[in-house]
């Protein structure tokens, strides 16, 4: 399945839990109650989940899973920024197929 991009995710993701915020400090206000409803159903159709929990669990599994990796490959490369490989797959992996020492600013 194809997802949408974390930073959107992250986004909806908070603008549900602020909303639910506003709906459990104030269950009587409608409007509330009507973002709250309408940000979990943008997260049923960005997670493709039927239910807002689901989709709810999904964003946050597929949020913590996407910095997981991260650090991962961080530590891995044992840099904290990782490096610019010279060539990925016989092709260059930088703009202008430059080398990093190339590079100026």
């Amino acid at each position: 399945m194809l997802l949408p991009a974390k930073d959107e995710i992250a986004r909806h993701l908070e603008l549900y839990r602020a909303w639910e915020r506003m709906m459990l400090a104030a269950p009587s206000d409608r409007a509330a109650r009507g973002n709250f409803e309408d940000t979990g159903y943008t997260l049923c159709v960005l997670m493709g989940k039927r239910c807002a929990r689901e989709a709810v669990y999904a964003a946050e599994r597929y949020l913590a899973a996407g910095s997981a990796a991260l650090r991962h490959e961080r530590a891995n490369r044992g840099s904290p920024m990782g490096g610019f490989p010279e060539h990925a797959g016989g092709l260059a992996a930088n703009p202008a197929g430059r080398r990093p020492a190339d590079m100026t600013a």
